[in-house]
């Protein structure tokens, strides 16, 4: 069962916005993936490559990002300053980040397993 709803997230919209935005951009993890469909808006998702160096992805009014379970990230807006999100959820809808470091977290081991097994070397997780 798939649920959704809705993250208008600008100055205007949101209590305690620059608290929220501080929140979403601290580096973290989701025992879920994390499923979004822009509406309006842009802004930046970093997610981390296998050298733990940042990846930054523009999203846009129209792109949809599916973030898997387990990787490090962290959200910001960019200068538009305005993102209108559907988030998308399988089963019950929990967004719960999990601060890093969480190498012991199942959702990462299995992350860093996954990407093991597709490269077929181990890699380190930082």
């Amino acid at each position: 069962m798939a649920i959704e709803d809705m993250l208008d997230l600008c100055p205007g919209n949101i209590t305690n916005f620059e608290e929220k935005l501080r929140n979403f951009y601290t580096e973290h993890i989701h025992a879920d993936e994390e499923i979004r469909y822009c509406l309006e808006g842009s802004a930046y998702f970093d997610v981390r490559d296998k050298d733990d160096r940042w990846i930054r992805i523009w999203i846009k009014a129209g792109d949809l990002i599916i973030l898997p379970a387990g990787i490090y990230h962290r959200f910001t807006l960019d200068t538009g300053n305005h993102i209108k999100l559907m988030r998308l959820f399988v089963g019950e809808p929990v967004w719960t980040a999990y601060n890093r470091p969480q190498e012991d977290h199942p959702a990462r081991k299995g992350y860093i397993k996954s990407v093991t097994e597709k490269v077929g070397v181990p890699l380190a997780a930082h």
